[in-house]
């Protein structure tokens, strides 16, 4: 299937943000792990979150998470910890070649019984809960944050506690952050004892009722879509975000005024969601350096918005993108070539551009590799093209499900094309 957009030229919109999906796959493992009867409200609909429920709800034999990668970390770690439960835990083609040896080390250091049913170092993964002493674990600061988060949150299950010692760089260290504003939320005693060391104490969580804030990862495409709009009186209205967020993404809103997008917050009382307004301020940078070890999934956004704004850019703390749903390093600069754009990498770590263009090929359109990122960051491409054809649109279900009909509300034109 591929969808054929085509952008008003007018942009004026107020949109209600899909829930925080980094929120929402948190609070229901460490939900489950209190033995809480109440799930949260305002849950994430997306695919990532409702693989959670549906494992949660049914508790099958074998549960497939299909291409959800936050789900497969966070399942590992909580179903090692059901005593007396045994689980084959599967996904995707993609997923059975996404690594998660590290996470397994670990578990197994704890005393884990998990075994590989494929080929070593990655799902599926044959997990026999039981339960675990805990103690004193050393692991890469380098990794993907869901490892530790997914270790961080069993903390409190286990007998001795947990104390994670991170080694060399620490990266994306906002999501866990999150993940322990998130767990003291549900009354654990978890925090940093110094700038690399985590300690989990053995005090179990409680339940509560708990409501989950909408998702500024979401809320990014809508930043792109005003600072690529010729609109210069864009007006767009975000409902349910929440100043001050735990959400490592919410330095969109500050990345996004060096490229002339400007946030204003309705007025509201502490710690509870609110409206943001979004508009041109006029001012831009002539180059934008930027690095984005804390909020990787923001990546894609930034290297489209600026080569589309003509801003030279050196992108860094990328190496994380390589193992996420597509490798996508490769894929930016394949399809940013698509559109004229040479984008050069730097040990795979680094995205720089430096004005270097190309002969557009857009006629086949732009690929989604699976990765509902490639997919929600290049749409607002149309902005600044007659029209834009998406291959495989429907990826935009592992995290913002009504993405194309919001754009249709926005006065977007999307028509499907076989």
């Amino acid at each position: 299937m591929q969808y054929i957009i085509t952008a008003p030229s007018r942009l004026q919109h107020t949109a209600q943000l899909p829930a925080s999906k980094s929120i929402s796959n948190r609070a229901l493992i460490i939900h489950a792990l209190s033995g809480g009867t109440i799930l949260p409200e305002n849950l994430s609909d997306c695919d990532d979150t409702e693989v959670i429920v549906s494992a949660l709800k049914d508790n099958p034999y074998e549960i497939n998470i299909k291409a959800a990668g936050t789900a497969m970390r966070f399942m590992t770690a909580y179903l090692s910890v059901k005593d007396g439960e045994e689980h084959v835990l599967t996904g995707t083609e993609r997923m059975k070649h996404r690594p998660i040896g590290v996470l397994v080390d670990a578990l197994r250091f704890l005393g884990a019984d998990i075994s590989y049913v494929g080929e070593d170092g990655f799902p599926p993964l044959l997990i026999r809960g039981k339960k675990l002493e805990g103690g004193i674990l050393e692991v890469p600061g380098n990794i993907s944050s869901q490892y530790i988060s997914a270790l961080l949150m069993i903390g409190p299950a286990l007998k001795k506690g947990l104390t994670i010692r991170l080694t060399g760089d620490i990266i994306s260290r906002p999501y866990i952050d999150l993940t322990l504003w998130t767990m003291r939320e549900f009354g654990a005693d978890a925090e940093w004892s110094d700038f690399e060391t985590i300690e989990v104490r053995p005090q179990p969580y409680h339940e509560r009722a708990y409501y989950i804030e909408n998702d500024w990862s979401a809320a990014s495409y809508w930043y792109e879509m005003v600072a690529l709009t010729r609109d210069k009186d864009a007006c767009v209205q975000l409902k349910g975000l929440m100043d001050g967020s735990k959400q490592g993404d919410s330095s969109v809103r500050y990345i996004f005024s060096l490229l002339g997008v400007k946030t204003v917050f309705e007025t509201t009382r502490q710690g509870e969601p609110t409206t943001i307004t979004i508009s041109h301020s006029g001012r831009r940078v002539p180059r934008m350096e930027y690095d984005f070890n804390n909020s990787p999934d923001l990546a894609q956004t930034f290297v489209v918005t600026c080569a589309l704004l003509d801003i030279p850019f050196r992108f860094r703390g990328l190496s994380t993108l390589k193992i996420k749903e597509t490798d996508r390093i490769e894929a930016l600069k394949k399809e940013m070539r698509k559109l004229g754009y040479v984008i050069q990498d730097i040990d795979g770590c680094e995205l720089v551009w430096d004005g270097e263009r190309c002969e557009p090929m857009t006629e086949g359109g732009i690929d989604t590799y699976e990765d509902h990122r490639m997919a929600l960051a290049f749409a607002p491409v149309s902005l600044r093209m007659e029209s834009l054809c998406i291959n495989h649109p429907q990826v935009v279900t592992k995290s913002y499900p009504y993405y194309w009909n919001d754009l249709r509300k926005a006065q977007f034109r999307v028509e499907s094309s076989e």
